[in-house]
């Protein structure tokens, strides 16, 4: 299950760009359901772990993939950390949710990531869990609400 923490709650890794570039291993690469992000996120090809064909960069290394497929992978790869999902996109949103069929995911956020149809989604601030996006979009303000009177009483 995708488990969000919303504007706070929780240490995250605040680099997750920087970090991947230190950490990633080949295999996780070349690995099917990495190279399927990679195409879709960036529509680039992986070739090897090493080259990775860009429509609009040719042929670069993982370090030169965009932030959010770097955090998707780190996600999916490493769970030494909470990840920050405001790296990803909108279009990074369905791998979000096809990492968290695989394992217990939790993030960090900081906007409304545009999650579509049907998912269950635990809004870690408040303990609710959202089904689509209308109820998505009260929990985080929900989330928002508590956070700030948290703030405001701190």
């Amino acid at each position: 299950m995708l488990k969000i923490w919303y504007y706070g709650g929780v240490q995250y890794m605040k680099d997750a760009p920087s970090y991947f570039d230190h950490v990633y291993e080949d295999e996780w690469i070349t690995d099917p359901f990495v190279r399927e992000m990679i195409q879709d996120v960036d529509q680039s090809t992986v070739i090897s772990a090493h080259v990775i064909e860009s429509p609009v960069l040719g042929a670069i290394t993982p370090k030169e993939i965009s932030g959010g497929v770097k955090v998707l992978i780190l996600m999916l790869k490493d769970d030494s950390f909470v990840y920050n999902m405001s790296n990803c996109g909108d279009n990074c949103a369905k791998w979000i949710l096809k990492i968290a069929e695989q394992k217990d995911l939790t993030v960090y956020l900081q906007h409304i990531l545009r999650f579509e149809g049907e998912f269950k989604i635990m809004i870690m601030n408040t303990g609710k869990i959202v089904h689509n996006r209308k109820e998505y979009v009260r929990g985080l303000l929900e989330a928002e609400r508590l956070q700030e009177e948290l703030q405001d009483e701190g």
